[in-house]
């Protein structure tokens, strides 16, 4: 789901649109709607307040005017990147459990006794 300080792209007509950062969510008078700031990056800079529920927030498509909109989370490679290494240790950690690879640990105590 889409929050503060998110940068989103926001396709318009199924193409994409430009950029915008959501600056402010706030609850509409309708219940499940969510009056929705955001900071446009055009030149000059433009500020829009739209009303969502709360599937457009997590990036479903929907029209305004009868025009497809959907909002797309923008994020950066340095942090795709960092996220894809975090899920393949995940996962490394994972297999190394199930194949029952943890390392046997030896107490040092235990072998002097002997």
């Amino acid at each position: 789901m889409a929050t503060i300080n998110d940068i989103v792209l926001v396709h318009v007509d199924n193409k994409p649109g430009f950029y915008a950062r959501i600056d402010d969510i706030t609850p509409d008078a309708k219940p499940g709607w969510w009056q929705v700031r955001l900071l446009v990056f055009t030149f000059p800079l433009q500020v829009f307040t739209w009303i969502l529920d709360e599937f457009q927030l997590e990036y479903a498509p929907f029209t305004m005017g009868g025009t497809p909109i959907q909002l797309e989370p923008v994020v950066s490679p340095l942090e795709e990147e960092r996220q894809q290494q975090e899920q393949q240790e995940k996962e490394e950690r994972k297999r190394t459990r199930q194949e029952g690879g943890n390392p046997k640990v030896v107490s040092l105590a235990d072998r002097r006794k002997k």
